[in-house]
């Protein structure tokens, strides 16, 4: 589900403009966070609107979904672009319970601007990542894993992009996206704690991500689901716009090739 009114990235070649499903797509997929969210106790039933689970980020931001044989909504996760001049105010992770500890919200909001400051320089989105729902029979499955893998695939589909989660340790969910190519967010050299997070009644941690740095165990699987993206539907209410996102994606490979090859990192780019 791309973002509502939005450029759809030329790389995507089965685009549907259809508000009819875009609206059946985004209701199922709010009805599954509800659903999830409750049963964890991770929010209250007052929280919810008909069953749903909604926010206003939803409609400005990408979904990635999986749907059953029937085309219902059995697993989501959100992926929220920002442009690199966007400020820390203006991110979810600054109404996180560890931005207002007199301890470590400043350094969460100093280390939150060194990642932006990263994304401008790359010319690349700064992206929140998170709304990780999944049905039961989906868990611990490859499924599963294939769907926390496509954000990689995306990104580096649409471009690149320095991400940021703030990751629950229930259901071992930031231990899985360590393992992915999650890192702890830091800033000179000292990281970010984890933190206990009344809203949602578990310890959390914030994770940073890059686009090009995955963990390279999965880097083949990562580059398959990025070509076969180029044929998944894209369901979307907006416009096409083929100029703007070609301007774009060729700015942005260009700025990270080059700063991968200077550093030297490890990185992968398909």
């Amino acid at each position: 589900m791309a973002p509502s009114e939005t450029a759809i990235p030329r790389y995507f070649s089965n685009v549907h403009t259809d508000p009819g499903r875009y609206e059946e797509l985004l209701c199922g997929m709010q009805l599954l966070r509800g659903a999830v969210y409750l049963e964890d106790g991770a929010i209250q039933s007052h929280e919810l609107c008909d069953r749903r689970h909604c926010l206003d980020v939803d409609q400005r931001s990408w979904h990635l979904l999986i749907l059953d044989e029937d085309g219902s909504v059995c697993g989501c996760a959100r992926y929220r672009e920002h442009a690199g001049e966007t400020a820390f105010e203006h991110l979810s992770v600054s109404r996180s319970a560890l931005a207002g500890c007199p301890e470590w919200g400043g350094w969460l909001r100093s280390s939150v601007d060194a990642e932006l400051a990263i994304s401008r320089q790359l010319a690349v989105p700064y992206v929140e990542l998170g709304g990780w729902a999944l049905m039961k029979h989906v868990r611990n499955s490859t499924e599963a894993l294939r769907l926390a893998l496509s954000t990689y695939g995306f990104a580096q589909a649409v471009g690149g992009g320095v991400g940021i989660s703030t990751a629950t340790f229930r259901n071992s969910s930031s231990l899985i996206l360590r393992r992915l190519g999650g890192e702890p967010l830091e800033h000179e050299r000292r990281q970010v704690p984890s933190y206990f997070d009344p809203q949602y009644g578990c310890d959390m941690e914030v994770l940073r991500f890059y686009s090009w740095s995955p963990n390279q165990r999965y880097v083949d699987w990562i580059a398959e689901i990025r070509r076969e993206m180029h044929h998944i539907p894209v369901v979307t209410t907006g416009a096409f716009d083929p100029a703007w996102i070609s301007r774009r994606v060729g700015v942005a490979n260009h700025a990270i090739e080059a700063t991968v090859s200077a550093s030297n990192s490890r990185s992968y780019l398909v």
